[in-house]
């Protein structure tokens, strides 16, 4: 089957040229879709024999309208039979595309697949590593999965591709359509992309946390099976952080216990948990910590969504880097 690749990114810089030398002698044509950026990207993109597209900065730049715009490039001319999305932070592995196409290739059935992401630099930061263990997920069928993908055309083509409306859980709602829409989906044992979140800062970690509680709130108005447990916990989460606050200033001293140590139980749950999945002990300690505070900027990226979807609002990007 016939390929065509689409890269989208925004201020990515060596990022891209990376992403960008990875597809050196690959025959598919590539398509860059930039989504203003001002570091030199459409010109290195250009330079590297790609197609381009810049997006029309008048109107919300999303990761869902960049991708939609980089198929319908591919659409004008010979159009492919499958499409690799790939961000531009990440960079693909030597051999994915050939074991993506001969799965696809094997079951008519298949309307995407994906593989494992793994982060460049690790151990830079207790972000990059939790990151990385975040792509990690099993292989096998699958409902959802990230935005490096392998679709197959006409699978895209009969959902209508990715809701560009969507600022965060855009590619778990694509999955989740692809599904109901009678695809199957698949996570192949093998690496896919290295990723470079390069996440250095608090600050940045906060922010794609807030992202994230976004999604888990649009997702549960548009797909209110999916996510259910994720948003079960921050609310919970926060339920007890109230009993905690409330407690003290009331000096309910019992109240207050309780409250510790329901933090402390999912502390230790969720430390134990990393542990058995086989992260060293100080390392899975220190992500449990960042994986309970989580809830926080969750509850507050549920709530911004809220108030928007309320006020008929439109989506603001959340950008954390």
């Amino acid at each position: 089957m016939t390929l065509g690749i689409v890269l989208v990114g925004r201020n990515e810089g060596a990022r891209l040229v990376r992403a960008l030398a990875a597809l050196e002698g690959v025959e598919a044509r590539v398509v860059y879709v930039d989504s203003g950026s001002t570091d030199g990207s459409v010109a290195a993109a250009r330079a590297a024999g790609a197609e381009v597209v810049e997006l029309d900065t008048s109107r919300p730049f999303t990761a869902a309208r960049a991708r939609n715009a980089g198929f319908a490039q591919l659409e004008v001319g010979d159009a492919p039979e499958i499409v690799q999305f790939i961000d531009g932070d990440c960079a693909l592995v030597p051999g994915w595309l050939e074991a993506g196409q001969a799965a696809l290739d094997a079951d008519s059935d298949l309307g995407l697949v994906t593989g494992w992401r793994s982060e460049i630099h690790r151990d830079a930061s207790i972000y990059n590593a939790l990151a990385d263990v975040e792509w990690h997920r099993p292989a096998g069928p699958i409902t959802v999965c990230g935005g490096d993908v392998m679709v197959r055309a006409d699978a895209f083509r009969q959902i209508g591709g990715f809701d560009p409306g969507l600022i965060a859980g855009e590619d778990e709602d694509f999955c989740l359509r692809l599904g109901a829409a009678g695809w199957k989906l698949l996570r192949l044992p093998r690496d896919m992309t290295r990723h470079d979140i390069a996440m250095t800062r608090f600050s940045e970690w906060w922010r794609r946390m807030v992202r994230a509680g976004h999604a888990f709130a649009e997702m549960g108005r548009r797909h209110p099976g999916h996510l259910a447990a994720e948003r079960r916990r921050v609310w919970m989460n926060m339920a007890a952080l109230a009993l905690l606050a409330g407690g003290a200033l009331a000096g309910l001293w019992p109240l207050v216990a309780l409250a510790a140590g329901f933090f402390l139980l999912s502390y230790l749950r969720t430390a134990h948990g990393l542990m058995r999945a086989g992260q060293p002990p100080k390392e899975a300690a220190a992500h449990a910590g960042l994986l309970v505070l989580s809830k926080l900027p969750g509850f507050w990226g549920m709530l911004t969504y809220y108030r928007r979807a309320r006020a008929g609002q439109d989506a603001e990007l959340i950008e954390y880097k």
